[in-house]
């Protein structure tokens, strides 16, 4: 598949960036079917909400640039270092400081992580638009991608739904869902982004209501 026409009306600056943007990180997660989801996200939510489509597809195209995996100490700041790699990449191609400055504000804002409050119109639906990817059919898919790369456990055995303990994402896949995932939809800025998250914060509630009760130990009459 040519991903840079997924980018249209920016195939040539896709075909520009995208060179660009790997840092070596073998990540699906995080790779260039993620950025076509996110602009097509991002498309979605500036048909009604506005903002410069230009600073939203060169935003889209870098706000991965820099990866820091889930579990590093530096995880909260790789957005920020995303920024700054993508501030000099543009400053290579020409781009003028405002326009550079609208991108990496963006980029620096869409992470959960970073807790940037987003000040712009495409800021806003950038962080949207990322998030979206992280709920859904998608997002369930993802946190499973993730969690075994990282070498989670599905659930506890014992206690899946943690009824009895405290919730631990960092060793069981499944708290993720209400530790992070059925919070995202609460924190979306624009509203075309809330109706979104809307109906696919009820795909990761019905996934985690099904599985739990697949996994759930099974208790002796009493």
């Amino acid at each position: 598949m040519d991903i840079s026409a997924r980018f249209a009306p920016f195939q040539k600056l896709a075909n520009d960036l995208l060179p660009l943007v790997s840092d070596g990180v073998d990540d699906a997660a995080h790779d260039a079917a993620h950025l076509v989801r996110v602009w097509d996200n991002v498309r979605a939510i500036s048909a009604k909400e506005g903002g410069t489509l230009k600073v939203l597809a060169a935003a889209t195209l870098l706000h991965d640039c820099v990866n820091v995996p889930k579990d590093s100490p530096e995880r909260p700041v790789a957005s920020r270092l995303a920024a700054d790699k993508a501030a000099g990449i543009l400053h290579r191609c020409g781009w003028c400081d405002i326009t550079i400055a609208a991108v990496t504000h963006a980029i620096e804002a869409h992470s959960f992580s970073a807790q940037i409050r987003p000040v712009s119109t495409e800021a806003r639906i950038l962080q949207d638009a990322d998030r979206l990817d992280a709920i859904g059919y998608t997002g369930v898919a993802r946190c499973f991608y993730v969690s075994g790369r990282l070498g989670r456990a599905l659930y506890d055995p014992e206690d899946p739904d943690a009824s009895n303990r405290d919730l631990n994402d960092l060793k069981f896949a499944i708290d993720h869902f209400r530790s992070k995932l059925l919070k995202l939809s609460g924190s979306f800025q624009t509203e075309t982004g809330q109706a979104l998250a809307k109906a696919r914060h009820g795909v990761v509630e019905d996934f985690l209501n099904g599985f739990l009760a697949e996994v759930s130990p099974v208790r002796p009459d009493s």
